[in-house]
């Protein structure tokens, strides 16, 4: 197996609200290996986003960062003051965000954004030189050549996109965290954006975080997957592992929801919502839903134990077992 090159350790977000501390995350930890490409899958408000923006130390007031470690090649991302963590964004950990329409300045030519990040970490670099990288990233994308003298509003939602990964990659980042990066795209531009990612992060030999819900787009492009609810980890193993043979409920009824093309069958859901972390449920944040839930479940929390190579699990039908 391949070194590690990013470990989150017992990772702890909070939102403080007038009626308490939202948990959106809670005691998460995964590593995450060179050249490796991770999925962090779960329904919406189950706290990926959140661990995105944590790992980049983007979280804002009323959010805080409460405890945990985000190692990158030995060095503590959590502990670094402003201007090192500063330093490192686009150099060593990227952020490819959600919703390009909205992370690109609307009154800005595309190579100019582009610049702005390549300077703010190597403000010597040459006119020149600086207009043969920003072309080299639009090869890269798979842009043509005329694209960064334009505006984003010039662009598709799909070339926005692709903006948004060559900014992401203009530093040539270890780690590449990819927020949902086909939210809003159809079907046929989420597959080139998700081909010219594919590219990139080979071309770069980077390692990439994929956070989305979309378990047919996880299936198509990650090594590994993550599964979330309610802010903390359920299972985590091969993507080919996972989906022949799901070990948790959850992950179970996650991926019965995915249509089939090998038989017709009504279209199924996962029955019940999911909690307020403002108030989670005790034991498994999962139990209320779960149609294999057990006593222990409803009063205490299950640990994440590994009980084959690589596959982890938090359940309790697993406790003390070997599959």
């Amino acid at each position: 197996m391949s070194a590690e090159v990013l470990q989150v350790r017992d990772l702890r977000v909070r939102y403080h609200t007038p009626r308490g501390a939202v948990k959106a995350v809670e005691g998460i930890s995964f590593s995450l290996y060179q050249g490796e490409k991770l999925g962090l899958v779960g329904e919406s408000g189950s706290g990926k986003s959140t661990i995105a923006l944590a790992m980049m130390r983007l979280i804002k007031p009323p959010g805080r960062i409460e405890g945990g470690q985000v190692l990158l090649g030995g060095v503590d991302l959590l502990k670094l003051s402003e201007e090192a963590m500063r330093r490192a964004r686009f150099a060593r950990i990227s952020l490819i965000p959600q919703g390009a329409m909205n992370s690109l300045n609307p009154v800005m030519r595309v190579r100019h954004q582009i610049a702005d990040a390549i300077q703010a970490h190597n403000g010597r670099i040459s006119r020149q030189d600086l207009d043969a990288r920003v072309a080299e990233l639009m090869e890269w994308v798979g842009l043509r050549k005329e694209v960064p003298d334009m505006y984003p509003h010039e662009l598709s939602g799909g070339m926005k996109q692709r903006v948004c990964i060559a900014m992401g990659i203009c530093l040539k980042p270890q780690v590449v965290v990819a927020d949902e990066p086909t939210s809003a795209l159809d079907v046929v531009v989420q597959r080139q954006v998700m081909d010219t990612l594919e590219s990139v992060q080979e071309q770069l030999g980077a390692a990439v975080i994929l956070v989305g819900h979309d378990m047919g787009v996880m299936a198509q492009f990650v090594d590994r997957i993550a599964v979330m609810y309610a802010g903390t980890l359920m299972e985590v193993g091969p993507v080919d592992e996972v989906f022949e043979e799901p070990l948790h409920p959850y992950t179970q009824l996650l991926i019965a929801t995915l249509p089939s093309l090998e038989a017709k069958r009504a279209f199924r859901g996962i029955p019940g919502i999911p909690p307020s972390l403002l108030d989670p449920p005790p034991g498994c944040a999962f139990h209320p839903r779960c149609p294999r839930a057990v006593g222990l479940c409803s009063t205490e929390v299950p640990a994440s134990r590994e009980i084959r190579p690589g596959r982890w699990v938090a359940c309790h039908l697993y406790n003390g077992s070997q599959l």
